[in-house]
């Protein structure tokens, strides 16, 4: 899967082709490829260098086995994905998602412990069967190899805050009163119901009226009526909406970067995570449904003073941005820097940029 390439270490990232997986996959990766980050680690030399993200897409009957006991591993990916189990292995492999355990697993094993393997998310199993296990606090997975997160790692290069920034400049003379309305929707654990969503579009609308700037945007599991609703109402209070390609550039980065607080429904770690990791007053909007992680990671923000439940009204306040990719990308680095010491550093005044596949 690959061959001679660009100066540094070679990482894969993996996942099972899931948004909110591959997401937190690129997040570690791009922090890992942060020049300060990457001149410690661009003397080694690895091997099978790869661009592009794997996706790895399992099939029953192995996804009803736990991810230890899959036997005959290759024959349970299409047959134009097996040859991510064949080497040269690369450095660092970083997977998510439960789907993706037994690669992770079997990649260790395979490469004879020269792969680091940093596996992301719970996969009920051992965390021995990895080099590293990044699992939030609300999995409660616990081990000398485990690094517990508050919410998910997320990440957002200075570049594309800045390249952001530049592309929505006029939001910068629109920052009192401001706020980025994160909208989810169905999942495993949450509905959004007709009553949630009237609940919440009332709340909207009085806060209009008292003058805050909206910013409205909707993600891919946001029920058709829903997105119409709220399309609905920021045209009627003068509010900015987005919610794919036909309402023209996606600002997220920009609204993050140009707001002061932050309503996000409580059904996404992601969402949450990313507020947090610009220091936003989060104010977690509720929809129908529960579960005990949810409540564990609610609670684990609001510890730390990055949230609070939304009433209808907002505040301000300020805490210590969540920046858990970072975390993870040093903790990345001092285990390579153990399996391979930096040589004599370069003169002062060298620069190592990291190659252009970790942007």
């Amino acid at each position: 899967m690959g061959g001679a390439g660009p100066l540094g270490p070679s990482v894969w990232a993996v996942s099972d082709g899931r948004a909110g997986n591959a997401s937190q996959v690129r997040a570690i990766l791009q922090a890992l490829g942060e020049t300060r980050r990457w001149m410690k680690i661009a003397h080694i030399d690895g091997a099978a260098h790869w661009a592009d993200p794997v996706t790895l897409s399992p099939r029953a009957p192995w996804t009803w086995l736990p991810a230890d006991k899959w036997p005959l591993l290759p024959h349970s990916l299409p047959a134009a994905q097996r040859g991510v189990l064949e080497g040269p292995w690369p450095t660092v492999w970083i997977a998510a998602g439960r789907r993706s355990a037994p690669f992770t697993r079997a990649v260790r094993e395979l490469s004879g412990g020269k792969t680091l393997t940093v596996q992301i998310l719970d996969p009920n199993i051992d965390p021995s069967n990895f080099d590293m296990l990044v699992a939030p606090s609300h999995d409660e997975v616990t081990g000398p190899n485990v690094i517990e997160t508050i919410g998910s790692p997320s990440y957002f290069a200075p570049d594309t805050i800045e390249d952001a920034g530049q592309a929505f400049a006029d939001l910068a003379d629109e920052r009192a009163k401001s706020a980025i309305v994160i909208i989810g929707g169905d999942s495993k654990t949450h509905t959004f119901t007709e009553a949630a969503a009237e609940r919440l579009e009332g709340q909207l609308r009085q806060l209009a009226g008292l003058g805050w700037r909206l910013r409205i945007t909707t993600s891919r599991r946001t029920p058709l009526q829903v997105v119409t609703r709220f399309r609905n109402l920021a045209d009627q209070v003068g509010a900015r909406f987005w919610s794919g390609p036909e309402d023209g550039q996606n600002p997220y980065i920009a609204w993050l970067a140009f707001s002061d607080v932050a309503i996000v429904t409580e059904d996404s770690s992601n969402m949450l995570s990313d507020a947090a990791w610009h220091g936003l007053p989060i104010h977690i909007a509720r929809l129908e449904g529960r579960h005990d992680k949810f409540d564990r990671l609610h609670d684990s923000l609001i510890q730390h003073g990055a949230a609070r439940w939304f009433g209808g009204t907002l505040e301000t306040w300020s805490y210590k941005p969540l920046r858990e990719a970072d975390r993870v990308a040093d903790a990345i680095v001092a285990r390579l820097l153990e399996r391979y010491p930096q040589p004599n550093m370069p003169a002062s005044g060298t620069h190592v940029a990291p190659p252009d596949w970790m942007s």
